[in-house]
């Protein structure tokens, strides 16, 4: 008898059927002497459109709402039914004893196996395949350790209370709203929370009224006492008394104290010195690193998971990317030093070395059982590396995660903080000065320039806050930083210094700034600061299980709300249309919460632990589906299309809307139903020869041309004839550039051939 193994996606399959020694290429499967490898390619059974239940329900009809199905149905998704019935062949033979889930390790992937075996009917044995990697060793580790499937049928449970929970509430609600206002209006538990942050971060902008602010300097030289033999300048910062801030928005307050300190002395009345240790910011998981891929890289982060997984599946130089933890569990420690003599290549040869000589110390900051999830921290594999093969974005991808899992390794950044204080006519003023001490693990991104980061941005660790929240305290704060890091000369209580030159400062209060992908995912993390709810237990919720959405449902939702008109980029910026801000005058008060999620995530975690059943939870969900219907059938708001166009739908007739995708211009029919749509213009990559900026590419009829904000115009054809007559935008310059940067790196060379180096060039396109 053999069994049967299904695994999530092709390739992993493969990985698996080799490891396993199966060979003999079968209809959608692998087959072996003990094993047969077969695979989905993501979900291949879903819950059933309306339709299916009733055929009234074909017609989005506002009399047939709310939609409760008395017995919940699964379909097999038409697009990859052929490999379902693939699938299901093999779980029916009579020589499979046996099923063994190997799907992602998860709740999602959880309900991508049991689906399929509900679906088929299959109710033979089952076994689980629980790892986070798919390297050789980790397969052959996996299958010596498998878990009965038993075990995980509480996780199984959460995972499909879930998506029927989704179904009734996102279902209904974006019907009932479509059917009211004739508008294709969508809704959900997570993107209308998103939705309602952003339109809140652009209410404070609106109300946010700049006021000026004002500070001192002012520069000393030593008159008197001893200052030892170093540098006797100091520039000096005033600060208020009572409050400890470094400006004041009283400018004659400000002014006068100038012409005070003309010719006065400060008199030295405090000296502090303190040691200070900054530890590595820690592991990464994904939505940490989307966050640092977008503001590094300008990815969005559905190109960051799309590269992670890649690099997950294809290379296998990265472990499992859709996990919420930042941590590795003590059985990954004795592993560390394989990994590193993996990824010992190019530029971390001038750091791993130096670990791989002497034990490796390792710490709670990121090795901590219990605060492994379902998946520990995203690091290397065992897997030796072959940049080679990598894209350019893979690698830069690779970079950010190789030098993070080095860096916990190193020591801590250590420096001396002097801070001095001062009087001088009666006011009081302080300055700062650091002595770096050891580079400790920043040394590890002081060449973090060479995958396109600078390294300023790396040094920036440590003492990094999200831009998100500035506001006004990070303008103070900027302005005593400016001062910060000078040499500061010795001195003592009691010295005096002559002011020899004061200096006004001046700026403005700024607003709030607008979210981009980086910070709209930092907010969808952490949503407690946008609870209109003072419960600690659903703001420990939201906090323990990650807040609106998964690490793996994210980057789609954002995807979702630009691909439905409700948001649109300017810049790296994310705005909402007049379609957003619309829909959230129009849905209920309770779906634009995040306490939506967190109470239904307190009830799904009780049902993963089986402290709750998945029955009483969908009776709730169903009894607050009828809620939400009624509270949309008795409103009396209205939506009004303001992007109409004169342009006739060609299909229908009717007017067509004029929309901006995320990198696009589009004209959409207004009929839902009728569905047409047109792109007629996208941000191309092509660059701009005048200012090198990104051309947008208008198509008008059959003829598609270049422009760009400069003025600048171009025909797509003629724009091919100049590209090819500059050799595909190859210069020499950049092929200098790039031999150079080979010759002095301190290892062998990464391509073995003149096209690849080529290859692996940033060129415009």
């Amino acid at each position: 008898m053999k069994s049967l193994v299904l695994a999530e996606k092709p390739s992993v399959a493969r990985d698996i059927a080799r490891v396993l020694g199966c060979h003999k290429n079968i209809s959608g499967a692998i087959e072996g002497s003990n094993y047969i490898v077969t695979w989905a390619l993501g979900h291949l059974v879903t819950l059933a459109d309306p339709e299916e239940y009733d055929k009234k329900f074909k017609a989005w009809d506002m009399s047939y709402l709310p939609m409760v199905p008395k017995k919940w149905e699964l379909v097999v998704i038409k697009q990859t039914s052929k490999q379902y019935h693939n699938v299901k062949t093999q779980l029916f033979r009579k020589d499979v004893s046996e099923i063994i889930i190997a799907t992602d390790a998860g709740r999602e992937g959880e309900l991508v196996a049991r689906w399929i075996l509900d679906k088929s009917g299959c109710h033979k044995p089952i076994r689980r395949l629980w790892i986070s990697s798919v390297t050789d060793k980790a397969i052959k580790e996996g299958f010596a350790h498998l878990k009965d499937g038993r075990a995980y049928n509480d996780l199984y449970h959460a995972a499909r209370s879930r998506a029927e929970a989704d179904w009734l509430v996102g279902i209904n609600a974006t019907r009932a709203l479509t059917c009211k206002y004739n508008a294709q209006l969508s809704c959900g538990r997570v993107q209308t929370p998103t939705l309602a942050m952003i339109a809140h971060r652009e209410q404070q902008i609106r109300s946010f009224k700049p006021e000026d602010y004002y500070g001192l300097r002012c520069t000393t030289s030593v008159t008197g006492g001893s200052v030892g033999t170093m540098a006797s300048i100091v520039t000096w910062t005033w600060q208020q008394k009572k409050s400890g801030s470094l400006r004041s928005f009283n400018k004659d307050l400000i002014t006068g104290l100038d012409k005070k300190l003309k010719n006065q002395t400060l008199t030295v009345t405090d000296v502090h010195t303190s040691s200070k240790r900054t530890p590595s910011p820690g592991l990464y998981d994904l939505t940490e690193l989307q966050r640092d891929a977008n503001k590094r890289f300008g990815f969005s982060a559905k190109e960051t998971l799309n590269i992670m997984q890649s690099l997950y599946e294809h290379h296998k130089v990265l472990t499992y990317p859709r996990t919420d933890s930042r941590y590795i569990g003590t059985d990954i420690v004795p592993t560390i030093k394989e990994r590193l003599k993996a990824c010992n290549i190019g530029p971390y040869k001038k750091y791993i070395p130096e670990l791989l000589k002497k034990p490796l110390k390792t710490s709670k900051a990121f090795v901590d059982d219990k605060k492994v999830s379902d998946h520990h921290a995203i690091i290397p594999t065992e897997e030796y590396v072959q940049m080679e093969h990598m894209s350019n974005n893979e690698r830069k991808i690779y970079d950010l995660v190789v030098r993070r899992f080095i860096s916990v390794l190193y020591p801590a950044f250590e420096y001396e903080q002097t801070t001095l204080k001062a009087e001088a006519a009666g006011e009081t003023f302080t300055a700062k000065g650091k002595v770096i001490k050891a580079a400790g693990w920043k040394a590890v991104y002081a060449d973090a320039v060479s995958s396109g980061s600078s390294a300023s941005q790396y040094d920036a660790y440590g003492d990094y806050e999200d831009s998100e929240d500035f506001g006004e305290d990070f303008q103070n704060n900027d302005m005593y930083l400016k001062a910060s890091e000078q040499a500061l000369p010795v001195l003592h209580k009691g010295n005096t210094l002559t002011v020899t030159r004061t200096n006004i400062t001046s700026g403005k209060t700024k607003a709030p700034a607008r979210f981009t992908e980086a910070t709209l995912l930092s907010a969808m993390e952490n949503p407690v600061r946008y609870m209109s709810s003072d419960d600690n237990k659903m703001k420990k919720t939201l906090g323990e299980t990650g807040g609106l959405g998964t690490v793996a449902t994210r980057a789609d939702i954002i995807e979702k709300l630009f691909h439905s008109f409700l948001l649109e980029k300017k810049g790296n910026e994310i705005l909402l249309t007049s379609k957003g801000k619309q829909l959230l005058e129009l849905v209920p008060e309770d779906l634009k919460k995040p306490e939506l999620t967190a109470s239904w995530e307190m009830e799904l975690a009780k049902i993963a632990k089986g402290a709750h059943k998945e029955q009483v939870f969908i009776k709730d969900i169903e009894s607050y589906t009828k809620e939400l219907i009624r509270d949309i059938k008795t409103s009396d708001g209205t939506f009004r299309h303001d992007n109409l166009t004169n342009t006739k739908c060609p299909h229908c007739g009717k007017r067509m809307l004029s929309v901006k995708g995320k990198n696009s211009r589009m004209l959409v029919c207004q009929d839902r139903e009728c569905g047409y749509r047109e792109t007629i213009a996208r941000t191309s990559n092509a660059r701009c020869p005048n200012c090198h900026k990104k051309m947008e590419l208008i198509k008008k009829g059959d003829s598609e041309t270049f422009v760009c904000s400069c003025g600048y115009k171009e025909k797509l054809e003629a724009f091919k004839n100049r590209r090819a007559k500059e050799g595909a935008g190859v210069s020499k310059r950049d092929v200098q550039k790039y031999l150079k940067k080979q010759q002095q790196q301190n290892d062998e060379p990464v391509n073995n051939a003149f096209a690849q180096a080529l290859a692996g060039l940033k060129l415009d396109k």
